[in-house]
């Protein structure tokens, strides 16, 4: 089994950057891939990234491909790199083990972390 754990959240101004990491731990040998997804309240989760374990795939929703990255260290921790942000990116940022890049639905996804708020004023 896998336990992920979100850190890195915050309160910033539009425009600013921030990092976000997703650290996994536990049976790591069977992950396959890890998403970022973020919710609002009153709203389901929208997915925003992923990245193979394995490295070397990686996606990145349209709606914030030009602002938002995501990367994974030699160890067990993934990153949200996030540019230019925006007050609608407040949300709360899980992140989630799932079987591939292309999955992009809540469902697919298991081993969910706790969270991150991130908070962006105008």
């Amino acid at each position: 089994q896998v336990q992920l754990a979100e850190s890195g959240g915050g309160l910033v101004q539009a425009g600013d950057s921030l990092t976000l990491s997703c650290e996994a731990s536990g049976r790591t040998s069977s992950l396959r891939a890890v998403a970022w997804f973020r919710q609002v309240p009153g709203q389901g989760r929208e997915y925003v990234a992923s990245i193979a374990w394995s490295g070397g795939t990686a996606a990145v929703a349209r709606s914030v491909t030009e602002r938002f990255s995501v990367s994974r260290d030699n160890a067990n921790t993934v990153y949200l790199h996030m540019s230019s942000l925006k007050p609608e990116d407040t949300a709360v940022y899980y992140c989630a083990e799932g079987p591939s890049t292309w999955h992009r639905l809540p469902p697919d996804f298991t081993s969910w972390g706790q969270g991150t708020q991130v908070t962006v004023s105008s």
